[in-house]
């Protein structure tokens, strides 16, 4: 070992190297799950907690379940996978995609996969620059993303993420240069912002129906069709990003049919396996996908990935759409926005609680900056619940959709004794 690592702590540990974690601090604090049952997960020291932000917001039917097992096992036993480059298919990923196209809040729509949302990201950017070059308007090459927004950790996931700290760090103030932020939530700055940079300029703007890991964020009033009908009206193509909201988390199987909006492309991934296997990818209208299709001469998307449209994925997720669809679970969801919705009241107006936002089975508690959020979830953490801290000290609160209501109410409790324990009154 090269002696200039002599003595760092976790240097000669586990060779996993965590995701957006500053190591010196997780070491030794780690806490390694071994299983999962329903709205639960156990540690590999026998502790029980409640899965309250659903994983990273994909755990949707919840953990554990047979029917996902099987369909893999038996998928992997006939065939593990085949690729779907030029000629070739394999037969679960074209049913998956009739399937998933039949959800699409367009017509006659095609489907790219990829292996999670940050490949739809990278794919919808290019796909749409793609599109207007082949639109003989080579100088619309800019992507619009809005602040606070998360899209991903690709590059160009990175390159439109509203979280500063997200971008920082790569030497360039972006690492795919043509993109741009707009505002989240005023409509008006939105359309002031195009009017700069010039329309003729820009591809695409993509919105989160529901800003996710930017604070929990539902979009303003008329904003989300505002921003359609300014794409609509200036030739720029509308990219929601479905990949938290997608397969019912917003209530509906997707949020942009709760919001009555029809984009040009729709990202999706998490909740299309409920994470029981990798996948991900974009619902693609016919505007952008015919010119790909047409005539002898069309051209070639020169995109694609391994394992798009990967067999075994495929076949865990028409087993997940089949769990959503026979046991219920997106009207379900909707039933429990509104138990978290009543849980919440507790919270509302609370001394050192800035917001409280709700939309679908997704809650964001704000609080101020007096409470520490690393505390908090540590306080939580020791009486049995798993919650996670976004943007602007909020509380993430999106557990499974096969919990409780009285799960639901107890996940409100213990944020409230926890605000109540930096207060100096509680236990």
């Amino acid at each position: 070992m090269n002696d200039s690592f002599a003595g760092i702590p976790g240097s000669t540990g586990s060779a996993l190297w965590s995701a957006q974690a500053h190591m010196p601090s997780v070491l030794g604090n780690q806490i390694e799950i071994a299983r999962g049952e329903g709205a639960y997960v156990w540690t590999t020291e026998g502790q029980r907690l409640l899965d309250a932000t659903a994983g990273l917001w994909h755990a949707n039917i919840g953990h554990g379940r047979p029917e996902l097992a099987q369909a893999a096992y038996e998928q992997m036993l006939r065939l593990e996978t085949y690729h779907v480059f030029g000629r070739f298919l394999n037969d679960r990923a074209v049913e998956l995609a009739d399937r998933i196209a039949a959800y699409a809040p367009f017509n006659d729509a095609k489907v790219i996969f990829g292996s999670g949302g940050s490949d739809a990201v990278d794919s919808a950017c290019k796909l749409a620059r793609r599109h207007w070059q082949l639109q003989g308007k080579p100088e619309k090459t800019m992507v619009l993303s809005r602040t606070f927004a998360y899209h991903g950790l690709h590059a160009y996931g990175t390159s439109i993420a509203g979280l500063q700290f997200n971008r920082d760090g790569f030497g360039t103030d972006s690492l795919v240069p043509e993109t741009e932020r707009v505002d989240h939530s005023d409509l008006a700055s939105v359309i002031a912002s195009v009017d700069r940079i010039g329309a003729h300029r820009i591809a695409a703007i993509v919105a989160e129906p529901i800003m996710g890991t930017g604070g929990v964020i539902p979009p303003a009033p008329g904003y989300l069709e505002g921003v359609q009908k300014l794409c609509a009206e200036n030739d720029i193509l509308f990219i929601a990003d479905e990949v938290i909201t997608g397969f019912g988390r917003a209530g509906t199987m997707f949020a942009s049919e709760r919001f009555g909006i029809v984009p040009d492309m729709l990202l999706m991934a998490k909740g299309i396996t409920s994470g029981y296997a990798p996948l991900g990818g974009i619902l693609v209208a016919p505007r952008i996908w015919q010119q790909f299709y047409a005539g002898l001469d069309a051209p070639i998307l020169r995109h694609g990935l391994t394992y798009a449209g990967h067999a075994t994925a495929a076949a865990v997720a028409m087993a997940n759409l089949d769990v959503l669809e026979n046991d219920g679970l997106v009207a379900r969801a909707a039933e429990l926005e509104a138990v978290l919705d009543g849980a919440l009241d507790r919270l509302r107006g609370r001394e050192r609680v800035v917001d409280v936002r709700i939309a679908g089975f997704l809650g964001g508690v704000q609080l101020d900056e007096r409470i520490d959020g690393d505390r908090l979830s540590q306080f939580a953490l020791d009486r049995g619940v798993i919650l996670r801290i976004l943007r602007g000290n909020t509380v993430q609160i999106s557990p499974p959709f096969v919990v409780t209501d009285d799960e639901v109410a107890s996940v409100v409790a213990v944020i409230d004794e926890a605000i109540a324990d930096q207060d100096g009154i509680g236990a």
